[in-house]
């Protein structure tokens, strides 16, 4: 097994770093996972996805949005408050883009799948809907609203002095949102419309959801598969959130809950 890493100057000129797992076999299947809010490339078992992914020959890539606030030096943690609080929707759907490209630039023959996760999964639709690249699009757990991600009471706050703080309930730390996010998200609302993307989704998909996930309910990824019937629907029996895993995570084997995550992705990318 090795893993490759890579570097692209992502929105407002900040990095992306990323990172290729993959097997010594020659595989003409990637996927590339989006992590969600919050989220980044090497939190809890994603390095353990990325080589499980991989002993199945399929090349695995990761990345940290330019505006994870996840720093380069000490890549562990959301540590850079200042660049996490100034993300937006669209300057992920531009970094994706970026990734996607370099994706295949580098395996120019190979069959490219979509793996995002939670808000993750929401720019996920939104770029499948786009990108004819794309082969095919799987969800885990995605949100369908960008609003979703703070409480709309808050709003008025926001306007009023231009940045807002959510709670993380892992590091038991506030973090700041700049009143750019909402901006981003009023003001680019058909673009950023999750729902209508899923609509036009073209390609085959696949929604995985837990049915223990009060982040976002199950019945968000029912309604997705009202939108598109056509797609495959997985609902994982008392799974949270991140379908049993967390951060750090010091078990040697994946949660059974998110292993079926990932054999489902895995039977889905083959098929």
């Amino acid at each position: 097994m090795k893993q490759e890493i890579f570097s692209l100057t992502g929105s407002n000129q900040h990095t992306i770093i990323g990172d290729i797992t993959y097997s010594a076999k020659p595989s003409q299947q990637v996927a590339i996972f989006v992590h969600g809010f919050k989220g980044f490339k090497d939190w809890g078992t994603h390095n353990m996805v990325a080589r499980y992914f991989a002993s199945y020959d399929i090349h695995y890539v990761k990345f940290n949005f330019s505006h994870s606030g996840v720093n380069p030096e000490n890549p562990i943690d959301v540590n850079d408050l200042n660049l996490f609080a100034a993300n937006t929707p669209s300057f992920e759907l531009f970094d994706l883009d970026l990734v996607l490209s370099y994706t295949k630039q580098k395996f120019p023959d190979a069959e490219l799948t979509l793996i995002g996760h939670s808000r993750g999964g929401g720019i996920s639709i939104l770029t499948t809907a786009t990108n004819k690249t794309i082969n095919k699009l799987i969800t885990w757990a995605a949100i369908d609203s960008f609003s979703s991600l703070w409480k709309k009471e808050q709003e008025a706050e926001w306007r009023e002095k231009g940045k807002i703080e959510v709670f993380n309930a892992r590091t038991k730390e506030y973090m700041p949102l700049n009143l750019s996010l909402l901006k981003d998200v009023e003001q680019n609302a058909d673009k950023l419309n999750i729902k209508t993307a899923a609509e036009n989704i073209k390609k085959p998909w696949l929604i995985i959801h837990g049915n223990d996930d009060i982040n976002v309910p199950l019945s968000v990824a029912q309604n997705f598969l009202k939108l598109y019937p056509k797609a495959d629907f997985i609902e994982i029996d008392k799974a949270n959130h991140v379908f049993g895993a967390s951060h750090p995570y010091k078990e040697n084997q994946l949660p059974e809950q998110l292993k079926q995550v990932c054999d489902a992705s895995i039977a889905f990318i083959k098929s």
